[in-house]
């Protein structure tokens, strides 16, 4: 299994959501292929010239243009290689991290991972897994304060990827169980892809 892991932390050592994360990818196996992006450490803004290199035709493109696109076509690159998308969210301000915005905005790329069709968009990023990994202080998951898990399931059916799981250690600080709750439901989901995995091969 190849494995895209996106941390969006602003914290280090005392994330939650990076320990969750942690947590659940030591019990996918050895053979896990993991390429980890640490989006707290930056990610670039677009702007008018990524736009018109976007929309440019990839043989008519510019050298500027090429190097305007570089980060996208790598961040597009890594999610387009990965079976199993892992992102660890904590919720800033009712919302997802600004690294993690940052970051959608650079790999949904028309005609890349979406196409426009006279029956709306389609994504095409199928046959892709992810888990979220939503941690919040005070704000329960699916609440009407949490304005980020019903965008970020909305994002990536939007470039194909269905298969979305959500583990939430929401409202910790009030709810001494939740961290907890979270750490079993990660390492169970983990041996139920190992195991579900294994099976695949030996088929």
């Amino acid at each position: 299994m190849k494995v895209l892991r996106l941390d969006t932390s602003a914290q280090s050592d005392s994330s939650h959501s990076r320990a969750l994360v942690s947590r659940f990818l030591n019990g996918l196996g050895p053979d896990t292929r993991v390429i980890q992006r640490d989006l707290a450490e930056g990610v670039p803004l677009i702007g008018p010239d990524w736009f018109n290199a976007s929309f440019t035709d990839l043989e008519s493109r510019s050298d500027a243009q090429t190097t305007t696109l570089s980060a996208s076509e790598e961040l597009v690159g890594e999610l387009q290689d990965a079976d199993l998308l892992v992102i660890g969210m904590p919720l800033y301000n009712f919302s997802i991290p600004a690294s993690l915005k940052l970051w959608i905005d650079q790999v949904c790329r028309a005609n890349v991972t979406f196409r426009h069709t006279e029956n709306g968009a389609e994504g095409l990023l199928q046959d892709k897994r992810a888990v979220i990994f939503f941690v919040s202080g005070g704000t329960r998951f699916g609440s009407e304060a949490d304005f980020a898990s019903d965008y970020l399931r909305f994002v990536l059916k939007f470039i194909g990827i269905t298969d979305v799981r959500f583990i939430h250690a929401d409202a910790h600080m009030s709810d001494q169980n939740s961290l907890s709750r979270a750490r079993e439901e990660a390492e169970l989901l983990s041996r139920e892809l190992f195991q579900s995995d294994m099976t695949a091969l030996a088929s």
